[in-house]
């Protein structure tokens, strides 16, 4: 009843999970990762406590299918109706699906990767997962990496019964907000109608708000440019003793904090405070 990946970055910095399924709230069941250690995907009829267990071995250097191994033969459990997928920080990644899961059921691993699924509409779903993945672009980063190889599998035919809720997490050291966690990308749709391209939209909102701009996109704050901001911050109440100062506070309020840089300006936030004086005029 779910399809997921759980997979590694080109240069290994980052580690995370996609999972779709006609299911309510499934990122709250499936997906755990730890930066520099690993992530995992535990689904159907799924053993929760895998997660820290996987983690806790991943974190002791045991490889990823020798971590399943031990997940499966450590599980009182109904392990003829279990799945998950576990992948470390180097190595082949690892899945494993129980003989007695509901049709069809499967799943396919490599380097940095494993895909597995359940009650899924065909073989097709992982495959096509499978191929995204690989014909991805490297260089991209993780979050939206994930979220191309699970749209593939919604393609596919995702979960057979339908739709419902979707998730991403990836982790990286000193990734998240204000660089004070590891935690990059954390979103849930729990309960909607089509939850992995809600999960890109919020994917793409999570990216303006809390990702820091390309250095090499930046504007300067010179000229005619500067002389509109501080016409349009103006309009928004934002008068500071200067640009730089009033820009910050206008950002904080709008939560694009994240991209603000002294004495420039992204593109991303121009078009933020384009847009938001121009409705309010």
């Amino acid at each position: 009843m779910t399809f997921s990946i759980v997979a590694r970055s080109a240069d290994g910095q980052a580690l995370g999970v996609a999972v779709a399924s006609k299911f309510l709230g499934v990122g709250a069941a499936v997906p755990a990762a730890l930066a520099d250690v690993g992530a995992v995907a535990t689904q159907s009829y799924a053993n929760l406590a895998y997660r820290p267990q996987a983690l806790a071995l991943l974190g002791t250097g045991v490889a990823a299918t020798e971590t399943v191994s031990a997940l499966i033969a450590g599980d009182a459990g109904p392990v003829d109706h279990r799945q998950v997928g576990v992948v470390g920080p180097d190595g082949l990644g690892a899945t494993f699906t129980g003989k007695a899961c509901h049709d069809w059921a499967g799943g396919r691993s490599g380097d940095g990767y494993a895909i597995q699924g359940n009650m899924l509409a065909g073989e097709a779903v992982v495959a096509d997962m499978e191929e995204a993945w690989l014909a991805g672009d490297a260089d991209r980063p993780l979050p939206y990496r994930l979220l191309e190889a699970l749209r593939a599998g919604d393609r596919a035919g995702g979960d057979r019964r339908g739709r419902q809720s979707a998730a991403l997490l990836v982790v990286s050291k000193g990734r998240g907000y204000g660089g004070t966690s590891d935690v990059w990308a954390d979103l849930r749709i729990d309960d909607h109608t089509d939850p992995v391209a809600e999960l890109g939209r919020l994917l793409e909102m999570h990216s303006l708000y809390f990702e820091s701009p390309d250095p090499e996109t930046l504007l300067p704050l010179t000229g005619a440019l500067a002389d509109e901001v501080a016409e349009r911050l103006t309009q928004a109440g934002q008068v500071g003793p200067d640009l730089d100062e009033s820009l910050a506070s206008w950002a904080g309020i709008e939560n694009l904090e994240m991209r603000i840089v002294a004495g420039k300006i992204d593109p991303l936030v121009l078009a933020q405070l384009r847009s938001t004086t121009t409705a309010a005029g």
